[in-house]
């Protein structure tokens, strides 16, 4: 079974004249990098909504996810705090990224610095149907840690 490729159109306008276009890295990859639109200083703990100076139109069916780049999360501890963030096809405004720093020390990003990727996804739509009750399910309401950290040998907390 091959690979297909899925493509669409994302229309991408500069609402500054600074603006960096969004660029793939390699061929094949699923994130296009988002730069710095202007230099900012980031202490520990602290936010920041980053502008981009791009708008974008997206086609009905797709959206526009913001997510971290790896090294900056791994090497500085910043990170996209909502992440993914959701650009929707109707949505026009900037794309901007709220970044945290969630490292020891202090962070300075330069303009024209790669703070995010943006990866287009196909959308998929629910019908939401209220019920009174919903079927039984192996798991049931198990969550938040009720499988355990480890691979279950001798028991779930085996971590031999």
């Amino acid at each position: 079974m091959g690979f297909k490729n899925i493509s669409c159109q994302v229309k991408i306008k500069r609402i500054h004249p600074d603006a960096r276009f969004p660029k793939y890295e390699h061929p094949g990859d699923s994130g296009a990098d988002l730069y710095a639109l202007e230099e900012f200083i980031l202490p520990p703990l602290e936010r920041k909504i980053i502008p981009t100076g791009l708008c974008a139109e997206v086609p009905p069916g797709f959206e526009l996810q913001v997510r971290p780049k790896s090294g900056l999360a791994l090497s500085h501890g910043l990170t996209v705090l909502n992440t993914p963030g959701t650009i929707d096809a109707g949505y026009r405004g900037e794309i901007k990224v709220i970044l945290i720093n969630l490292g020891q020390d202090t962070y300075r990003v330069k303009i024209g610095q790669k703070i995010a990727q943006l990866v287009v996804t196909p959308v998929v739509t629910a019908c939401f149907q209220e019920v009174d009750e919903v079927s039984e399910s192996e798991r049931g309401a198990g969550g938040f840690g009720s499988t355990g950290l480890f691979e279950v040998r001798g028991s779930r907390f085996d971590n031999s």
